[in-house]
């Protein structure tokens, strides 16, 4: 989502084209992100605000993925949980128990409203036992102001203080392509993954299995593209370059 249609809630060139010519195609796609602060519902309605028409069914967040995972490993569970809306949300709907006492998990998500007071409890309940679960492992975000600290930042204090690492669920794991998959009803072999980090969306989306294009629009530069090991099976300078796609069946 963020670096392939918007930058911040300004939509990128070609983004809104490419979106509408899915849905006269009668192409499913997701759009995807690792960000768990935002139901589907509050995304859209950005989304709507850049000019850009997302169905709430087509967007799937690492805290929709963080539920699922939950769901299937241990139904009618209960979790501490460490987010905003988008977390908290997901997981009631999977019907969890949100609990200080004595939680099947921790879960951690992105909120712009870390306290010390909440780490410190989440640290207490994983040193209790609780099994530790971060929505995706990102150590930072952009902000209007600069970078903040994300996720993965927060859970590296957590693991310091505890010895315990989180299971990350959201990209770069593959299990956020499988789910999206799942809910697609696609096969990875008939599937594009569109992104616009090598660290996260590509390889990712190379394990899953997928055919995978970067955009130069956000976080990975053309130049850096050779420093990895591996390649996206295409790279284009943004999205607009992809309508082709589409439209060519």
């Amino acid at each position: 989502m963020d670096g392939v249609l918007v930058h911040e809630d300004v939509p990128i060139p070609g983004a809104q084209e490419f979106i509408e010519a899915l849905k006269r195609a009668g192409t499913p796609f997701l759009v995807l992100t690792n960000n768990s602060i935002y139901t589907p519902r509050d995304l859209r309605v950005r989304l709507l605000g850049s000019g850009i028409d997302v169905p709430e069914h087509a967007i799937w967040t690492s805290a929709l993925a963080t539920a699922q995972f939950l769901d299937d490993q241990r139904p009618g569970g209960s979790a501490y949980v460490v987010g905003e809306a988008g977390l908290t949300t997901a997981l009631h709907d999977i019907g969890y128990v949100m609990t200080e006492r004595d939680p099947d998990y921790v879960v951690l998500g992105e909120t712009r409203t870390y306290s010390f007071e909440s780490i410190t409890r989440a640290i207490r309940l994983v040193d209790g036992g609780a099994r530790f679960i971060a929505t995706n492992p990102d150590p930072s975000g952009p902000s209007h102001a600069g970078k903040v600290p994300a996720t993965g930042s927060v859970a590296a204090l957590i693991r310091t203080a505890t010895g315990r690492s989180p299971y990350f669920i959201g990209k770069p794991n593959p299990l956020m392509m499988r789910s999206a998959l799942n809910r697609l009803e696609a096969h990875s072999e008939t599937t594009v993954m569109v992104g616009d980090r090598m660290d996260t969306d590509i390889i990712s989306g190379l394990e899953a299995g997928l055919r995978t294009v970067l955009v130069t629009t956000g976080s990975t530069r053309p130049e850096q593209v050779e420093m990895f090991p591996y390649r996206p099976t295409r790279v284009v300078e943004s999205i607009a370059d992809l309508l082709e796609m589409v439209t060519d069946g």
